[in-house]
């Protein structure tokens, strides 16, 4: 199952790599840095805690577990009449209703440039029209989607909440902005809220309570020596390598590194 957005960062690829495996547990998935939700759909976990800080992002998640088909009935509606024009027009419009502002939210993120959720100071959604005109995908059920969603607890939150209720037999997966201590952050300027060295260190230590307690905790982070050295002796550590697809041109997007941590 494919996620319905597209988030920087997002582990889509990690998710479909079949090298990969994730881990059998027994309790709940928690995932404290839920984006585009790749591995949470990849796995479908029956009970879950999933959470992000964007408020619009969490709206548009509960929106279609609880009224998918008001979700889609919308975004056929702006698919008729998506335009240049329509596009400025939305994204500068004020919706009222959780399943408007969710397909509003879902249509900003297919139409705009290269799939980026990005803010200004005042908050306010700014990126750019993309050249891509689909709305609603081929073969994409958002029934399926809903189902998926429908015991997961999904919360506005920051990391640390969501990690300190992690407990014996529960698995964590962390994909936090890739900050670095010398500010070397891929992400930063697709954020309103900068992703702090102060914030990684804060992870470290909710990571390290979460598996004092019995959780086993997947980590992905920057390939870069500041974290290396973070997490220097707290974890089984190995780099793997993806293709960088965030840049405007594909002349910049190159084969990159990650780096991936498990804690036990």
């Amino acid at each position: 199952m494919q996620p319905f957005i597209k988030w920087a960062g997002g582990k889509r690829w990690l998710a479909s790599d079949p090298s990969f495996n994730f881990p059998t547990f027994s309790g709940r998935y928690i995932e404290p840095f839920l984006g585009g939700g790749a591995v949470f759909f990849h796995l479908k976990p029956k009970l879950s805690i999933i959470s992000d800080v964007n408020p619009r992002l969490i709206e548009a998640y509960r929106a279609i577990r609880d009224n998918w088909s008001a979700v889609y009935s919308e975004l056929r509606r702006m698919q008729r009449l998506h335009s240049k024009d329509y596009y400025y027009e939305e994204r500068s419009r004020r919706r009222r209703t959780s399943h408007t502002r969710a397909a509003q939210f879902i249509y900003l993120n297919r139409t705009c440039f290269n799939g980026l959720y990005r803010e200004n100071l005042r908050g306010e959604f700014n990126v750019p029209i993309g050249t891509k005109d689909s709305v609603i995908f081929e073969g994409e059920d958002f029934s399926k989607i809903s189902d998926a969603l429908k015991l997961a607890d999904i919360r506005v939150s920051d990391f640390s909440d969501t990690l300190s209720e992690a407990r014996e037999g529960d698995f964590v997966f962390a994909d936090p902005p890739y900050t670095t201590a010398h500010n070397l952050n891929g992400f930063v300027k697709y954020n309103q809220k900068i992703f702090s060295w102060d914030d990684q260190i804060r992870l470290r230590d909710a990571i390290y309570s979460a598996v004092d307690r019995g959780a086993v905790v997947y980590l992905t982070n920057a390939d870069h020596e500041s974290i290396h050295e973070l997490y220097k002796g707290g974890g089984e550590y190995r780099s793997i390598g993806r293709a960088s697809v965030m840049a405007g041109s594909s002349h910049f997007r190159t084969k990159t590194t990650e780096a991936f941590y498990v804690f036990r």
